[in-house]
């Protein structure tokens, strides 16, 4: 028997990272590792700066994400001011910190950059967490956090903030599958898909997957945005009539 720690993501908008180079903000269809371990970093007060503490998160927990809902996608176009490339290479041969938004908004006579910024709406998740060796927190206390957590939590960015409680849950189930079937928050009424897609790590579901993928979503400097790669299994579930 394992202990799974289960909870709900759901917000009319939501924003889950991928790799982003450019212009292209683009977001994944579902949440990554690192996004709901930030969610539990916050709830426990774990700074991102606080690189021993989001590593011990990053390699003390196993994740698991099923997709309710896959939602809608939209595109924000995205107008900002920062700094020009010629006063931001001045700036960290100076000072080599991290550039914050305030860092650059300090440089006189900024330019204005377009992006493009993807969001989900009305997509609803639930996530799974089980302790692997050294997890820094017992589920019982990660799942206390989230009722009350220390900072406030959003579904990828700040401007994504919940419509639902969390409702965490520490089950005990002999596998994900029967864990995720015991789970039961409270009903609202919210859409679902015919067929969910569930994604995981580790050895915690007993039927064999339908394909594997590559995830760069695992932490490894959380200050610095720097993240390695990691297998994780899908399959799909037929849930119509539950």
């Amino acid at each position: 028997m394992t202990d799974f720690l289960i909870f709900r993501l759901y917000g009319p908008l939501a924003s889950w990272g991928d790799i982003a180079v450019g212009e292209r903000r683009a977001g994944f269809a579902r949440p990554s590792k690192s996004a709901a371990l930030g969610i539990v970093a916050a709830a426990l007060g774990i700074k991102r700066s606080d690189r021993e503490g989001q590593k011990k998160l990053a390699e003390g927990y196993g994740f698991a994400v099923r997709v309710d809902a896959h939602g809608r996608h939209l595109r924000d176009y995205h107008t900002a001011q920062t700094a020009r490339m010629a006063d931001v290479k001045k700036l960290l041969k100076n000072d080599p910190r991290p550039l914050t938004r305030k860092r650059l908004l300090s440089i006189n006579d900024p330019e204005t950059i377009l992006s493009q910024r993807d969001y989900l709406a009305d997509a609803l998740f639930t996530v799974a967490l089980w302790e692997r060796m050294g997890a820094p927190n017992t589920l019982a206390q990660v799942c206390s956090a989230l009722t009350q957590p220390k900072y406030a939590l959003y579904l990828g960015r700040k401007s994504c903030p919940l419509a639902l409680p969390l409702s965490p849950e520490v089950i005990e189930a002999s596998d994900l599958l029967e864990a995720l079937k015991l789970y039961a928050p409270p009903e609202f009424e919210l859409g679902r898909d015919a067929t969910a897609l569930l994604a995981w790590e580790d050895d915690v579901v007993p039927e064999a997957p339908m394909q594997q993928v590559q995830r760069r979503d695992s932490v490894r400097d959380r200050s610095r945005w720097l993240f390695a790669e990691r297998q994780e299994k899908e399959m799909s579930l037929n849930v119509r009539g539950t």
